[in-house]
């Protein structure tokens, strides 16, 4: 019976304690990130053209610094990582900076003519070369039957 009471005291101090935790982290921590971490982003994204935001080299170190930065902030104030409030946060920054940027994180844009050419020629000559081929075959079949 003592570990039946000792499990419930256990529980009770767990479920009353960790929403205490998370509300303090949640306000705290979403405050702190916006000031430590986003502030330097904000700053890095605009010595950049806005149209290299979505190129992936450009800006892969600013989101990562981003990212280990709200992880360090959320070491430090005792926070899980990753949490609700990061992917909030995150969230807005995908819907401010990035947007525009295809799933792939680069700037769609049609290839050079060197390489679409020949995607393009290739197969009208083939479909008129077959096109002749049955043309030729059926007109030379006609005085075999």
């Amino acid at each position: 019976m003592a570990s039946v009471s000792w499990r419930h005291a256990l529980f009770f101090l767990v479920a009353v304690n960790l929403p205490v935790l998370t509300m303090a982290c949640s306000s705290l921590y979403g405050n702190a990130i916006e000031e430590f971490c986003l502030v330097k982003f904000k700053l890095d994204m605009e010595v950049l053209d806005q149209q290299q935001w979505c190129s992936w080299e450009d800006t892969v170190e600013s989101y990562g610094e981003l990212t280990n930065c709200t992880f360090l902030v959320a070491l430090k104030m005792n926070c899980f990582w990753p949490n609700r409030m990061v992917d909030e946060f995150f969230i807005r920054v995908h819907r401010h900076y990035f947007h525009d940027c295809s799933l792939s994180g680069r700037l769609l844009h049609d290839p050079p003519n060197r390489i679409l050419g020949p995607f393009i020629v290739v197969p009208i000559l083939v479909t008129l070369l077959m096109t002749a081929l049955v043309v030729w075959r059926s007109k030379r079949s006609e005085g075999i039957v």
